[in-house]
């Protein structure tokens, strides 16, 4: 097949054994457009019916007819790759931009620390010999390189309450933001993790050596300037903790830009310390090279201007020189330097707590890469390049997102302002109840405007933070995530749900094991960096007496999930849900509860973080083995929130569900903590007797059915320890199930690769259903097969796909299954070995 045409509409074609050359009229091409548009690869017979319908093709062959469409479909294709091409050649030459920028920043700052480090050698050695150097020139220039580090200006006399003033504050504010997101003002770090590239979030820094703490990123994103300008103004929009920003006044400035004054709240992240909240001005221009920058600082007694509101409820924290940046990228789309800088006043934050509040690097995920990352979202959604679930449209599903987290918030602060108001405590201190009958609170945007029936009156939130040693974070939100059933109680949870149906249940008594529930997550959406997702919960109960009958049918949790990929380098991790009818509509009330978990000591090394795939041995924890005192070096505060709502006749009653509910819930994740945190010696395999017996049977009995050895060498003589040690560390999976004709088997023990495999701990691997994991030719293929392995030992299935905990799909190559033996010749259980298993 060949072309020859310069032009779509007059095109030679050459057939595949023609030998001869077709050139088609406009209105022929015109003709085989328009069925193209329906229909770029048609048939046969299609392509017959469009020669008898045109008389203006009847002189073409039809063979000739499908290499038209066929080089159609090439040109087609050829163009799409071409617009690729250019799109990724516009991100390669707009970084390659910011890169050369700042290579040119990070010369000039080694020059200054070169001239610097010569100046303090220079000090040092005349201060140790028989005079000292007080040289005026000497000084001026050590003060200028210091004021550069930290500059702290002196302002003249001016009356900051007239627009005048006003701009005076916001030429000098604009001056040092622009030092700081372009130049050397600030001494930038780069962040680990955190390469440039044209998919990349871009390039991230922090301060080192500041006052206060403050981030920089930069990046690329295919929306125009004044359209990004708009997304991040909009600060509660991408920044999770704004609970709001007010802007009191507007000025409009002669250079056609506009200064602000603005109140923003912020929310405090635990019940332990207050909310934040910020009174700056806010400046917006045009800059001569056609950039836009937006830069906004605080307005105090030193800067001059008028004085904002105050409340008890939140500490005046300060916003140095901070904004962003847009600068038009050629060919379409904009680079973005986005910078921020506050001091938090940590004085009022409990010892504990103050790293939270003096790290860069989680200012740097929650606020500064937050923004760039809602701004790269959003132009990905709006080029289609996005698709979502559920025929939702992507602006909904970001506003349940926000609807969710900002409920949790709320609950978490309980500001008076809200309705809050404290509840009076049973006489222990580690949980806090607070009540809200304010009708306020119910016609948020955040509840829906017809949350409560007619039988309720209120919402009662009980809450606690609790501080965790050496507990990975990324594990203990999957866990609570993927095991909802080790933590809570269905009981509690039908109740919840039944605040969105007409007849409500009465107060359940917290049961210790609660009912037994079948749980399915359905995703809806994920960020792009799947740092974050939105997914549908599917509570299914089975009730086992009469007045557990309202217990029986399903239940439906919207649930948040954020910070749990090991990927991504976050400030946090959370799990935030609330009950939703079968309806789901786009204004669906949702009153949210879940957990919040935050390290305290952000380690900044790839080797610190500790991998979510690498399991820990957690049947030793049983044991009551104890840690050394040199690993209890990473710290995590967790916060607790569960909403429930209640009637003027059962406030107490529920008062009191709640406070015991949320205790059970505690003493669930210290032993869960106390399961997955990391012990000497056992992050290889486990070392209980139970265990080496077991490793024993299954390499005995593998030998004894396949006539082979597992482990490719003789194993005769190894004593108990080796073949553990061979079987933990194995490349294939090895799982073990039970063995019972009256229940569906469940795993009862899986070496490093099984548990990476599925996606669990040893602790959770006994909640795994054979019959959930495989899918159905794999459940077929068992069952064909299980006779023939009752009866010779073992069998070969084919390959397959099975489900891991967190549903998604993995493939294997092979698999073999065989009877282990204990010593009497009785059969144990049956074991499975997956060959060469990969997720799909």
């Amino acid at each position: 097949m060949m072309a020859h045409s310069m032009d779509d509409r007059d095109s030679p074609e050459k057939g595949f054994d023609s030998g001869k050359y077709v050139r088609y009229t406009p209105e022929q091409v015109e003709a085989l457009e328009r069925v193209y548009a329906e229909c770029p690869k048609p048939s046969s017979l299609r392509r017959q019916q469009l020669i008898r319908e045109c008389p203006i093709l009847c002189n073409i062959e039809p063979r000739q007819i499908k290499v038209w469409f066929q080089n159609r479909r090439c040109r087609e294709k050829q163009r799409k790759e071409s617009a690729r091409l250019q799109t990724v050649n516009r991100k390669l030459s707009a970084m390659n931009k910011l890169l050369m920028e700042e290579n040119d920043r990070l010369q000039k700052q080694v020059s200054h620390l070169v001239y610097e480090n010569g100046f303090m050698k220079h000090r040092i050695n005349t201060a140790t010999g028989t005079t000292t150097d007080n040289g005026c020139e000497s000084v001026v220039v050590s003060g200028q390189q210091r004021q550069q580090q930290n500059p702290t200006h002196q302002h003249p006399q001016r009356d900051a309450n007239n627009p005048a003033g006003l701009l005076s504050i916001a030429e000098e504010t604009l001056a040092e933001f622009l030092c700081k997101a372009t130049g050397t003002a600030v001494d930038w770090v780069q962040m680990i993790g955190m390469k440039p590239g044209p998919d990349s979030i871009g390039i991230v820094a922090v301060s080192r050596n500041c006052s206060g703490i403050a981030a920089r990123a930069c990046g690329l994103v295919s929306l125009e300037p004044m359209k990004v300008a708009e997304i991040l103004k909009d600060r509660p929009s991408w920044f999770r903790d704004c609970r709001s920003v007010e802007t009191l006044s507007v000025i409009p400035t002669g250079n056609g830009g506009t200064i602000e004054l603005i109140n923003t709240q912020i929310y405090a992240p635990t019940t332990l310390a207050a909310a934040r909240d910020f009174w700056t001005l806010r400046y917006s221009t045009s800059l001569e090279d056609g950039s836009y920058v937006v830069c906004e600082k605080s307005l105090t007694a030193a800067t001059g201007g008028p004085n904002g509101p105050l409340s008890s409820s939140f500490v005046r924290a300060k916003m140095l020189s901070s904004g962003f940046l847009i600068r038009p990228c050629d060919g379409g789309g904009s680079i973005i330097h986005i910078v921020d800088h506050v001091d938090l006043d940590v004085s009022s934050v409990p010892e504990v707590l103050r790293p939270l509040y003096e790290s860069s690097k989680i200012l740097a995920q929650k606020m500064t890469v937050a923004a760039l990352r809602h701004v790269r979202q959003i132009a990905q959604e709006t080029s289609g390049e996005v698709q979502f679930s559920g025929g939702r449209q992507p602006a909904v599903l970001r506003t349940f997102s926000q609807r969710l987290c900002r409920g949790f918030n709320d609950a978490v602060n309980g500001f008076a302002d809200d309705g809050w108001s404290p509840m009076s405590s049973d006489g222990g201190e580690d949980i806090t109840i607070m009540i809200n009958s304010s009708s306020s609170k119910f016609a948020g945007s955040q509840y829906g405007n017809s949350f409560l029936p007619s039988f309720g009156s209120g919402v009662l939130c009980a809450k606690a933070s609790m501080l965790l040693q050496n507990v990975p974070p990324l594990v203990l939100i999957r866990f609570l995530r993927e095991h909802r059933a080790e933590w809570a109680d269905y009981g509690v949870d039908a109740y919840c749900a039944a605040a969105l149906r007409a007849t409500p249940f009465a107060v359940p008594c917290v049961r210790t094991g609660g009912f037994p529930s079948n749980q399915v997550i359905l995703p809806l959406a994920q960020t792009l960096e799947h740092e974050e997702f939105l997914e549908v919960v599917r509570l299914g109960g089975h009730a086992y007496s009469p007045e557990d009958m309202g217990l029986s049918r399903d239940m439906y949790l919207l649930q948040l999930c954020s910070g749990v990929d090991e990927n991504v380098v976050g400030g946090c991790a959370q799990l935030v849900f609330a009950p939703i009818d079968e309806s789901f509509a786009d204004d669906a009330p949702l009153l949210p509860s879940g957990f919040r978990v935050i390290p305290l000591d952000h380690k900044t090394s790839p080797s610190d973080h500790l991998s979510v795939n690498r399991t820990r041995d957690l049947a030793s924890s049983l044991d009551g083995s104890t840690k050394t005192d040199a690993e209890t070096n990473s710290r995590l505060v967790l916060t607790i929130a569960f909403q429930f709502t209640f009637d003027n006749h059962s406030r107490d009653n529920v008062a009191t569900m709640a406070r015991q509910y949320v205790r059970n819930v505690v003493g669930s994740i210290q032993r869960v903590a106390l399961a997955i945190t990391p012990r000497p010696g056992s992050m290889q395999f486990p070392t209980s007797p139970e265990a080496l017996t077991l490793a024993r049977w299954i390499s005995r009995s593998y030998s004894l059915h396949t006539g082979a050895n597992m482990f490719g060498t003789d194993t005769q003589g190894c004593d108990g320890d080796t073949l553990l040690k061979q079987l933990w560390n194995h490349s294939d999976a090895i799982l073990c199930c039970s063995l019972k004709t009256n229940a569906s088997p469940v795993f009862t023990f899986a070496n490093q690769a099984g548990l990476d495999m599925l996606e669990t701990t040893l602790v959770a691997l006994q909640d795994i259903m054979l019959d959930k994991t495989l899918d159905d030719s794999g459940r077929k293929a068992l069952c064909s097969e299980f006779a023939k392995i009752m009866q010779q030992g073992y069998a070969n299935l084919p390959a397959g796909i099975c489900v891991s905990s967190m549903g998604r799909p993995v493939s294997y190559e092979q698999a073999t299954v065989w009877k282990v033996l204990d010593d009497n010749e009785s059969n144990h259980c049956l074991a499975f070995i997956l060959v060469n298993w990969s997720f799909v």
